[in-house]
């Protein structure tokens, strides 16, 4: 599937195309195409998330959170 649509290049992304449609002998499209596609491969690597946690000194047993929340908030938190 192509698709013909208008675009407004910045005129150093016209150069590019420019130039390299001359280099290689390639129409306007097929360089524009090409110079998309390299954009494209181009991934800017990912760093792994990573959670950091720290100790806060709170010994609060979470495992009732009703009771957790009683405990931070108090009784009026029910």
């Amino acid at each position: 599937m192509s698709m013909r649509t208008t675009v407004t290049l910045a005129d150093d992304v016209a150069a590019a195309v420019e130039r390299l449609s001359k280099e290689r002998g390639l129409g306007m499209s097929e360089a524009l195409n090409e110079l998309v596609r390299a954009g494209l491969r181009v991934r800017a690597p990912r760093r792994r998330f990573r959670q950091q946690s720290r100790r806060l000194g709170l010994s609060i047993d979470v495992t009732d959170v009703a009771e957790a929340i009683e405990l931070l908030e108090g009784p009026a938190a029910r």
